[in-house]
């Protein structure tokens, strides 16, 4: 059996070669609770700057390591990120990945899974 190093596992990328029907799942999967889709809305609304993470506790009022669940499941499905700024911590969202969610959506809205239809949605 052959080992790898510590580091490997630890500081590995998480998704390697996830198809992105697969991705676009999982993201869904991340929104599919009252309280991470409030999360996100609040994400969303706070621009570019962001919130920290007592930010965001205010603003939803659910208990810290409730929410920190679920910034955990957020900053994994790829729709927010997360960045130190001196001991906090600001959450943005990810507006490419949530762009690239709803244009998958909407892909071959009206057309049978056979291109784009102009104006039908």
């Amino acid at each position: 059996m052959s080992l790898r190093p510590l580091t490997a596992l630890v500081y590995g990328p998480r998704h390697i070669a996830v198809k992105p029907t697969e991705r676009h799942a999982e993201q869904l999967a991340a929104l599919g609770h009252v309280a991470r889709l409030s999360i996100l809305r609040a994400v969303v609304q706070a621009g570019p700057d962001g919130l920290s993470t007592t930010e965001i506790q205010e603003k939803v009022d659910i208990p810290w390591t409730t929410l920190n669940h679920h910034l955990d499941r957020m900053v994994e499905a790829g729709l927010v990120e997360a960045r130190r700024d001196g001991k906090s911590v600001i959450h943005t969202a990810n507006y490419a990945a949530l762009r690239a969610l709803t244009d998958f959506l909407w892909e071959d809205c009206c057309k049978g899974g056979k291109g784009s239809a102009k104006g039908c949605c």
